[in-house]
């Protein structure tokens, strides 16, 4: 696909098909883009299993005309009973990232969806029931789905550390190995809470029949979180932060997300004077304002409580400024910084009134903590393993929140486009939307066109131990060699690579109409009414 989609009365973005479409269905009947996004949220976790859950957390911005985009922090704190005394007194140097222990966390992306159609109960007179948009996602779950290739590779290449955690390959891999490509896969349980949710409303997910059955389930398996974490999670609004640039003014997520990292690279970009994509100056200026980002996010970001300074500061054109200066425009800050994992998915949608919403859904490493939570069919999440044991600002502990990769972008742009962007990836997210904001929005370049382009990636990612700059192989020779001569540890990989993330984007034009981009690196697809 090398050219955007089109559509007047819909468009949604996601990195499976029949999720797009579950939304885009919504979307034809009627439905706001809020609902459109809850609809594929619920299918996306039934066919792509090893990217998010509902047993993990979400990040909303939603944007409507004439009013402030808002965002909506739907991670869950860690249970009362995680103590770093508790993981030490069990003989545990470090968070597992596996296992029930890994299952640290409550799981927010049920709450997020709740607090979402809540916060735009005025967009409709009509609003559609909770069934209608869990219906794609239980006759998904119930009849089953092709397991994708992606699914395949992940299942087989993490089976060690998978197959004998609770409950994961009866649900997985019901063969007793991890499943081809293309084995139809069926999730019965699964199923009938997604069919319980529709039934009973979201909130059941927390304080009702699901909320019961998921706290006997972790318990069963050991795992910290219980019935009265689960009762007290309400998913968050808050004030998204923003970052004012030449082209329009870019929102994303507050910490405990790495949001700040995204607006700050670029933040940065636009104070360095490139004239085109893709040569020396577009990947080494914004592989050292990563860099610049990194530095004070990790310094700095985590549980927003707990934090002493603002993340906003370093959003001030003060700051940028100071920033940028140390940025040298031929030579590589030397890079041994090793960075975090993840595995996600992001989904944009937009609707015939213009609204768009940028989302995020994840269990943070792929299949999260492994655990699938008895009677349930619900894998939970690992988000847990990002805290840490040590003092510091994202040591563990009950109530507080863990790091973020998840971060989705929005951008108000001054010749009237509304641009909603995203993308999986763990560390590479601000990343791939600096080169896909870049590519698109400052250089011209077509929307998908800017999605499919080569992609470069600073750092570890998807279980990779190295911290090189590694950079795709469709990128013109000659670049290869001007970054190692400016002291880049220059890594080629092949054409189209998972760890770049499945990036996607939706736009809404100042004229009505819109535009679709998802990530041939991924199994998405972009759907339009």
């Amino acid at each position: 696909m090398l050219h955007a989609r089109t559509g007047l009365s819909g468009m949604v973005s996601a990195p499976h098909h029949l999720a797009a479409q579950a939304g885009r269905d919504i979307l034809k009947e009627g439905g706001t883009a809020v609902e459109a996004m809850v609809a594929a949220a619920a299918t996306i976790a039934v066919v792509y299993p090893h990217m998010n859950a509902i047993g993990g957390d979400g990040f909303w911005l939603i944007a409507e005309p004439g009013r402030d985009p808002i965002a909506i922090r739907a991670c869950g704190p860690a249970a009362a009973g995680a103590t770093p005394e508790r993981y030490r007194g069990l003989g545990y140097e470090t968070i597992p990232a596996r296992g029930p222990m890994a299952a640290l966390t409550v799981a927010g992306a049920v709450g997020g969806w709740a607090a979402a159609l809540e916060a735009t109960r005025d967009w409709t007179a009509r609003p559609l029931p909770v069934a209608r948009l869990m219906a794609d996602a239980v006759h998904q779950a119930r009849a089953g789905v092709a397991v994708t290739r992606s699914q395949a590779a992940l299942t087989a290449s993490k089976w060690a550390e998978l197959a004998t955690v609770p409950g994961f390959a009866e649900t997985f891999a019901p063969g007793g190995q991890p499943p081809a490509e293309g084995t139809v896969l069926r999730l019965p349980a699964l199923a009938d809470t997604l069919e319980r949710l529709g039934v009973a409303g979201l909130d059941d997910f927390y304080r009702g029949d699901v909320a019961r059955a998921m706290a006997a389930g972790l318990e069963r398996v050991g795992a910290p979180v219980d019935l009265a974490d689960l009762d007290a999670y309400r998913a968050a609004r808050v004030a998204p932060l923003s970052v004012d640039l030449s082209h329009g003014r870019v929102f994303n997520h507050p910490p405990p997300t790495q949001g700040v990292s995204t607006l700050m690279i670029l933040g940065l970009f636009d104070r360095l004077g490139v004239r085109e994509a893709d040569g020396f100056a577009h990947v080494h200026r914004l592989v050292e304002a990563t860099k610049r980002a990194f530095l004070l996010r990790d310094a700095h970001v985590g549980d927003p409580n707990r934090m002493s300074v603002s993340a906003a500061d370093w959003l001030t054109p003060t700051a940028l400024n100071a920033e940028a200066r140390r940025i040298h425009p031929s030579r590589a800050l030397p890079w041994p910084y090793t960075g975090q994992e993840g595995d996600t998915v992001w989904m944009g949608a937009a609707d015939r009134e213009g609204r768009v919403v940028s989302y995020i859904q994840s269990v943070y490493w792929e299949f999260g903590s492994g655990v699938v939570v008895p009677d349930t069919g619900v894998i939970w999440q690992n988000r847990g393993a990002g805290f840490s044991l040590d003092a510091g600002p994202n040591q563990l502990g009950p109530g507080r929140l863990p790091f973020h990769t998840l971060n989705p972008s929005l951008a108000r742009l001054k010749d009237g486009r509304v641009l909603a962007f995203g993308t999986m990836g763990g560390e590479g997210q601000p990343q791939t939307q600096a080169a896909v904001f870049t590519r698109h929005v400052v250089f011209g370049q077509d929307l998908q066109a800017a999605v499919t382009a080569p992609r470069w990636l600073l750092g570890r990612t998807w279980g990779a131990e190295t911290t090189t700059l590694k950079l795709e192989n469709r990128f013109a020779p000659g670049l290869y060699d001007q970054l190692r001569a400016a002291l880049h540890v220059v890594e080629v990989v092949g054409p189209f690579e998972d760890m770049m993330g499945h990036a996607g984007a939706v736009c809404v034009l100042p004229t009505g109409g819109m535009l679709g981009a998802a990530d041939p690196r991924g199994d998405g697809a972009c759907a339009a009414c």
